[in-house]
């Protein structure tokens, strides 16, 4: 197969697709944006869904209510997958066993981690290629920050906190990701969390689908991190070192740190310093997008992992359900990787769950 021609991309669930705007989850237009690629199918269920993306992306792009037929009907490289979650490791099974070699996969990945598994073992098995669509792994802030502190800006990272967390799963893989690279992405050991008390809210009120709540993760010898809801009103982060903190703050638009010094502590002895610094811009809400687009090209050609890849995606995933098995055996810690893998937690809907549901 010639390396040089864009890479074939079919686009399961385009439902956050419908104009050429740059945005958050329009990753019909990350691909349209990197030579590399070219769309050449979409399935969705939605009639009247697919019509305003073939409106917006070309009339020339075959259009499918059958995913099955559309894999076979376009034979793509890239399958990106954006349906609702409940459907994720299916179709992944059925990309890949079609011929794919790279699957783009939109938040969150799974109701369960028997799914997540799944998803896991096909992929790694025919060497495909993976890219989880969490776009702060590509934010420039959050790579600086995460560079300056694996380069020892604050010493050893021994805790992180996160704050203004929004559900475990669907939003917190954002947060629990964040966090794991502050870290320097270690594996880990144990987690503990509660789910909060929903009994006083309506039964077909949303946080029923993915409750809220707060967790704990811990590595190493005594390294930990906390995310909690409390404390901002948007993405939110402490990290504690050996020499110093950080603080970051509007989602990686302003970060402070303090470090020891001479002369900065009580009766002039050692303390902390703090001082601003200066990050690098986030960019427009494409950006990250098309960089992660980039990212999974390049790991489809050189048979490289993507920078957010299966690991990033099975990790932040697996700690979303043990918060969840820790509450249910009352906010004890359990050992990770988990045992039980069929605790299921549906999240929000997304889109395609049933037909003409658009």
């Amino acid at each position: 197969m010639a390396s040089d021609r864009p890479l074939r991309v079919a686009i399961a669930g385009c439902h956050r697709m419908l104009d050429r705007v740059g945005q958050s989850h329009n990753w019909a237009a990350a691909f349209d944006a990197v030579p590399d690629t070219e769309i050449v199918g979409v399935f969705d269920y939605g009639a009247e869904t697919r019509r305003e993306f073939k409106a917006a992306w070309g009339d020339h792009i075959p259009d499918f209510d059958d995913y099955p037929r559309m894999l076979e009907a376009v034979d793509p490289d890239i399958v990106c997958i954006a349906t609702r979650q409940t459907m994720h490791a299916d179709q992944c099974e059925q990309a890949v066993a079609a011929g794919a070699r790279g699957v783009f996969f939109e938040k969150p990945l799974c109701t369960t981690m028997d799914e997540v598994d799944r998803i896991v073992n096909a992929c790694e098995a025919n060497g495909v290629g993976v890219v989880y669509g969490l776009d702060r792994a590509w934010w420039p802030p959050y790579v600086h920050l995460a560079k300056l502190l694996a380069d020892g800006l604050i010493g050893e990272v021994q805790a992180v906190f996160g704050f203004g967390l929004a559900q475990l799963l669907n939003h917190g893989c954002h947060w629990l990701d964040v966090m794991l690279a502050l870290a320097g992405h270690p594996e880990p050991t144990w987690a503990a969390g509660y789910v909060n008390d929903l009994s006083g809210l309506p039964a077909d009120h949303r946080d029923r689908l993915d409750p809220p709540g707060r967790g704990m993760f811990g590595w190493g010898d005594g390294k930990f991190a906390h995310v909690m809801r409390d404390g901002a009103p948007s993405h939110a982060y402490e990290v504690l070192g050996t020499a110093g903190r950080l603080l970051v703050t509007n989602d990686a638009n302003d970060a402070l740190v303090w470090r020891i010094r001479e002369g900065f502590g009580f009766l002039g002895r050692e303390g902390l310093a703090a001082e601003p610094l200066e990050l690098p811009d986030r960019g427009g809400l494409a950006d990250a997008g098309r960089v992660a687009v980039g990212d999974l090209v390049a790991a489809i050609r050189d048979g490289r992992p993507s920078i957010c890849g299966l690991d990033r995606a099975r990790l932040v995933t697996e700690l979303g359900f043990a918060f969840h098995e820790s509450h249910l055996q009352g906010g004890a810690r359990v050992a990770l990787p988990l045992q039980e893998r069929n605790v299921r937690v549906p999240s929000y809907e997304w889109g395609n769950e049933a037909p003409d549901s658009g």
